[in-house]
């Protein structure tokens, strides 16, 4: 039996997340802000993750388009205890992805990359 796009997105999500010790979650959001898959701890709310998820990627096409920057291609956060990445998914999603403060960036934005070329095709 096939499985289902919401299965097909975990399971990448999951796959994601076992290809680095440093990604401690991740979720993949429609940019209309809602969840369409997520692997997040407990205490953080899928809800928010997801509006705040298209928020900023709405954002960062507007920054990018006004600064004649070209098409977004992601969206970096840093912060004390780590990072936000958030990157589009074609023109429908945004893969949100949330790493640790000693975070090997370079991996991680490999593998976000990787991700997103698989995920592009499922969405």
């Amino acid at each position: 039996m096939a499985k289902s796009r919401t299965e097909q997105l975990m399971d990448r999500l999951r796959d994601l997340q076992s290809s680095s010790g440093d990604v401690e979650a991740a979720a993949i959001v429609s940019v209309d802000g809602l969840s369409m898959a997520s692997i997040l701890p407990g205490g953080i709310e899928e809800d928010r993750v997801s509006a705040m998820s298209a928020a900023m990627l709405s954002l960062g096409e507007r920054i990018a388009g006004e600064l004649n920057r070209g098409e977004l291609a992601q969206v970096n956060v840093r912060g004390d205890n780590g990072y936000v990445i958030l990157t589009a998914v074609g023109e429908e999603a945004v893969l949100t992805v949330i790493a640790r403060k000693d975070a090997k960036l370079g991996l991680i934005l490999l593998d976000v990359t990787r991700a997103v070329e698989d995920l592009v095709a499922i969405v």
